[in-house]
């Protein structure tokens, strides 16, 4: 038996889409075991989250495809599998739980195939199957990171640890939006001010980071490329991204594509919190509230 570890993440954080991640102290655990005399090539256990108990239990769930996308690429047979999964990240949340999946996959074929994966082989691998690099390097990585796709498609990612004086709320409303859903209210072009907007914005964050500034947070996590465009996907995210500035709130987004909300506190996490979910409320919509620290070490052998 094998097991692998992954945290959730958020990623985006406002005006980094595509590119920013922060992995979360929730997780999916994967022991997979070697089963060569039997019948089926995959069966899988699930525990966890409620929404889990509907995820397929066979060769079509996403980590054994994962896995089989992975061997394939390495010209390696994987054997039957036992896929025994416990998972804490709510599904089409907005918390990289898709993300986690497929870098779970991936480690395990490499492990269980004996093959030696590296870090970067296994992040072009899953950002090919997931299609962008920003929840994956999270999960692989750990803390904080930004990524870019590079001219031949190989990812190029870069991470730091969290500062442990920031913390994260996340408030989840109890409605799923799949990531394909939400990608579909994106405009296929934008104009130049936005670009630039979200631009300087991005900029502002990593130096406010690296400077400890955590005042400007609030004005680097403002965006133009994806929010406003997705707000009107749940009753309640257009009024939650609109909040004022209040003691110990540094800045909110979109959690990915949502409909999670994220906020980066120093203080006053249980209020925040409730404002956020008071939003949805009002939609009668109830939330889940999460207080969370950032996982600095993403992907880990069990």
């Amino acid at each position: 038996m094998i097991g692998v570890r992954l945290p959730a993440s958020t990623s985006n954080l406002g005006p980094g889409f595509d590119c920013f991640g922060l992995a979360l102290k929730l997780y999916l655990t994967v022991r997979v075991t070697s089963m060569p005399t039997a019948s089926e090539q995959c069966r899988v256990a699930t525990t966890g989250a409620t929404e889990n108990e509907a995820l397929p239990r066979n060769a079509i769930n996403l980590i054994y495809r994962a896995m089989t996308f992975a061997a394939r690429r390495e010209g390696a047979v994987l054997p039957p599998v036992d896929l025994v999964v416990h998972n804490e990240i709510p599904l089409a949340s907005g918390l990289g739980s898709s993300a986690a999946a497929i870098v779970a996959g991936i480690k395990l074929a490499g492990l269980i195939t004996e093959r030696e994966l590296s870090d970067g082989v296994i992040q072009n691998y899953a950002t090919e199957f997931e299609g962008h690099p920003d929840n994956v390097a999270a999960a692989l990585y750990g803390g904080f990171s930004s990524s870019c796709i590079s001219n031949d498609g190989t990812v190029v990612s870069i991470r730091f640890d969290w500062p442990s004086q920031i913390r994260v709320v996340v408030v989840s409303p109890h409605v799923q939006l799949p990531t394909h859903v939400a990608r579909a209210a994106l405009p296929s072009t934008i104009s130049r001010d936005d670009a630039v907007h979200n631009l300087q914005r991005t900029a502002l964050f990593t130096s406010a980071l690296a400077q400890q500034r955590y005042d400007l947070l609030w004005e680097a996590m403002r965006d133009r490329l994806h929010q406003p465009q997705r707000e009107s996907l749940v009753p309640g995210l257009a009024e939650a991204l609109a909040l004022p500035r209040m003691q110990g709130l540094l800045g909110i987004a979109l959690s990915g594509a949502g409909p999670s909300l994220v906020a980066l506190v120093d203080d006053n996490e249980e209020e925040i919190g409730a404002r956020i979910a008071s939003c949805f409320s009002k939609h009668r919509i109830e939330s889940a509230i999460r207080r969370l620290d950032a996982d600095n070490d993403g992907c880990r052998v069990i």
